[in-house]
């Protein structure tokens, strides 16, 4: 009797003290921090620092900062610079307002060469004829995460801005756009998307940053777009985690419960494992997720609501709510 109640105040103990996946709203993060950037490295960043104000205005100001770098079965492995304002280099180029358009960002101390990149890239391109175009923002990027953190919005309205101007010289369909964003990318994709109304079709966040950005009205939001899709897995509830670990979009995909994932000692694994994850839907679509109606079920693994496939390449697709998948350790999971 008494080891059975000692096993029980053990138990509760443990749920109490154990953070769930919506918790992160009041997550304060301390100010000296880790966080991963594109380079492969975990680094110390200060998320009180002073933000290069210079850079900031000159990114607000210009967004012509940002380079679109377009890929399509045509030019699979060369790619053809796309530049706002400039209506030959959109003419003269391979791209076809028929077909579906996937826009991608990266995440902090990358660029277009880095992931997700060439990984979504490649796993778009070997499924079907759509233009795919790599957004890259490294003028901003490659500065320390304060300040880029700051300008992703700004960023992301330019993003938006060259969108819009894609569809008045080609009638490119907002409707007929797939955002799809990692880390700081994803929130930049997400105000890609506000910048437009929430007129594109759909946005992915995969594993969107966390430290600065769990209570900031600039973060990925539902109203980004027609169907906005989040998948979480290095929630940053927990210490050292990279990602925002609650539900912020119309459906929030938490693989392996969202914390850690199956294969990955490091946070930066868990990190990158999102966009892993997210190209082999695309190629499999095999991913299924089953509706939570708490937060413990997605920690306790209990969920048993509707079945709902995580990622794909669906531009149509539509749903909401939290859905927790188990998947394996390595490709194609």
């Amino acid at each position: 009797m008494r080891a059975s109640l000692l096993f029980l105040l053990v138990t509760t103990a443990y749920v109490a003290g154990t953070p769930v996946p919506g918790e992160s709203a009041d997550y304060q993060y301390p100010r000296l921090y880790k966080m991963a950037g594109g380079d492969g490295e975990i680094h110390d960043i200060d998320l009180e620092a002073e933000p290069d104000l210079e850079l900031l205005d000159e990114v607000t100001r210009n967004p012509a900062n940002n380079q679109y770098f377009l890929y399509t079965r045509r030019n699979f492995i060369i790619s053809q610079t796309l530049v706002i304002n400039n209506v030959d280099s959109i003419l003269n180029s391979n791209f076809n307002a028929n077909n579906p358009t996937i826009i991608i960002a990266h995440g902090w101390l990358s660029n277009r060469n880095t992931e997700p990149n060439p990984s979504v890239r490649s796993a778009y391109l070997n499924k079907a004829d759509v233009n795919v175009i790599i957004v890259d923002w490294s003028r901003l990027a490659l500065s320390d995460y304060a300040t880029a953190a700051l300008g992703v919005p700004a960023v992301g309205r330019g993003v938006g801005q060259f969108l819009r101007f894609l569809n008045q010289v080609t009638g490119a369909r907002f409707d007929n756009m797939h955002l799809i964003g990692f880390s700081l990318g994803a929130h930049l994709v997400g105000n890609a998307g506000r910048e437009l109304g929430g007129q594109v079709i759909r946005v992915t966040g995969l594993d969107p940053a966390g430290p600065l950005w769990n209570l900031s009205r600039d973060r990925l939001q539902p109203t980004d777009g027609g169907y906005v899709e989040a998948i979480h897995t290095d929630g940053g509830y927990t210490v050292g985690g990279l990602g925002i670990g609650s539900a912020i979009a119309d459906a929030d995909f938490f693989p392996n419960g969202g914390i850690s994932q199956p294969g990955c000692l490091t946070n930066i694994c868990n990190h990158n494992r999102a966009w892993e994850l997210f190209a082999a839907t695309v190629t499999y679509n095999h991913l299924v997720g089953q509706q939570c109606t708490t937060n413990l079920q997605i920690t306790w693994n209990t969920c048993r609501g509707t079945r709902f496939n995580m990622g794909n390449d669906d531009l149509r697709k539509t749903g909401s709510g939290m859905y927790r998948l188990d998947t394996g350790r390595q490709y194609p999971y």
